[in-house]
């Protein structure tokens, strides 16, 4: 029997950005920055995709755009509302099957920082 398929995962980690998030009165008229890390569970996957075409393969510049525009589509209050607004985006992209979003807030706190982790679909 050889071995033709695997369980892919596609992951982003460490985008950092500034976004329209918080309901502190700087946090209402600033941006801040933010930090992101996703997984996509795209499920049984061939290990190598029928041709070396972008065309037939989830394209990373897609996710990473979808998380940076959703961000700053409009401002949100809390980070659960963000968080929640990009893994219904990612989830809606065609073969994903589960989403890890991670998002911290890395300056709410001189000595840490403040994420949320939310995981959705199959894992």
């Amino acid at each position: 029997m050889s071995l033709t398929r695997g369980n892919q995962i596609l992951n982003l980690s460490g985008l950092r950005f500034d976004a329209k998030l918080g309901f502190l009165a700087h946090e209402l008229t600033n941006t801040q920055p933010i930090l992101v890390d996703a997984e996509l569970n795209l499920g049984s996957q061939p290990l190598m995709p029928r041709d070396d075409d972008i065309t037939h393969v989830l394209d990373y510049r897609r996710v990473r755009s979808i998380i940076i525009e959703e961000c700053n589509a409009t401002h949100v209050n809390l980070l659960e509302s963000m968080i929640g607004k990009v893994c219904l985006r990612l989830m809606d992209l065609p073969g994903v099957l589960g989403v890890r979003i991670k998002i911290a807030k890395l300056e709410i706190f001189d000595d840490c920082e403040v994420a949320i982790r939310m995981e959705t679909g199959q894992w």
